[in-house]
């Protein structure tokens, strides 16, 4: 589960990234992976380097089958972005970072469940440690505050990763940000409550030894099981980003748009080159 966690989280980052961040992050994506992991897998001998293989086999196959595709929707993105937006747009690019998470997911899946299945109980407990201190950080950076304090935070958030899109916002394009902020449901608690539901799985099919039958399965399919209420604040939740991007995109100056379109580009040949050398 770590394993999976932290490399979806350094593709996510590499697709967020300035472009030149995204070659040095992901050189440096399979040390991180091994490092993080030792939060979650206490792992010494064979076991330790049966994990190291694992996971260059992962990066093996994501330079090979996931970069280029990640090339194609970033070049495309940039020629939408330079036309001007549509919802239709952004429920494609939704769909897209959606399809390859699940495409990524079941491959670390895969890779690693064979490795879970031979956890010792002391193991499992070290896992189940592991997570507490993730929930307890999420819960940190996510739930402390009162609702406009929350509220606020993302705001600032939106505004600071936009601005990294395409460049200084206006007053008015901040403001509709805090907006926007203030509409959209809150959904850190229901986040909170369901990552724990999924740790709780994993660790259950782990001790059961099940990892190999059912793990990729149930990660790639995250959000079966989910409360409704939360299915619900999630939809909403992205309707109102979809509204905001869509204003946002209709105030953009035409300095702002080419910015936008040129670091799509950017991303597209830094996902190239990398996908290139996958031989080396």
């Amino acid at each position: 589960m770590s394993v999976l966690k932290v490399t979806l989280a350094l593709a996510a980052a590499a697709l967020l990234a300035g472009c030149s961040m995204v070659r040095l992050a992901y050189d440096n994506a399979e040390l991180y992976v091994k490092y993080r992991a030792g939060h979650y897998l206490d792992l010494k001998g064979a076991q330790d380097h049966e994990l190291a293989q694992r996971i260059d086999s992962f990066f093996a196959w994501h330079r090979s089958e996931a970069l280029p595709d990640y090339a194609r929707v970033a070049g495309e993105a940039a020629k939408r972005v330079g036309k001007g937006l549509s919802r239709e747009d952004l429920v494609w690019g939704y769909d897209s970072l959606v399809a390859h998470a699940r495409h990524s997911l079941r491959a670390a899946a895969e890779r690693v469940a064979p490795l879970l299945d031979d956890l010792t109980p002391e193991q499992v407990a070290y896992m189940e440690k592991g997570f507490a201190e993730d929930n307890r950080r999420y819960a940190k950076e996510h739930l402390r505050g009162s609702e406009q304090e929350r509220r606020g935070r993302r705001a600032k958030r939106v505004q600071e990763r936009l601005e990294d899109w395409v460049g200084n916002l206006s007053q008015a394009q901040v403001e509709r940000i805090g907006r926007y902020s203030q509409r959209a449901p809150l959904v850190d608690e229901w986040r909170d409550r369901d990552r724990k539901r999924l740790q709780a799985e994993v660790l259950e099919m782990v001790r059961a030894r099940e990892a190999q039958q059912r793990l990729a399965e149930r990660l790639v399919h995250w959000e079966r099981g989910r409360d409704p209420a939360h299915a619900k604040a999630s939809e909403a939740a992205r309707e109102e980003f979809y509204a905001l991007l869509l204003d946002l995109d209709r105030s953009m100056t035409p300095q702002q748009r080419a910015l936008a379109q040129e670091t799509f580009g950017r991303y597209a040949q830094d996902f190239s080159r990398l996908a290139s050398q996958k031989g080396q």
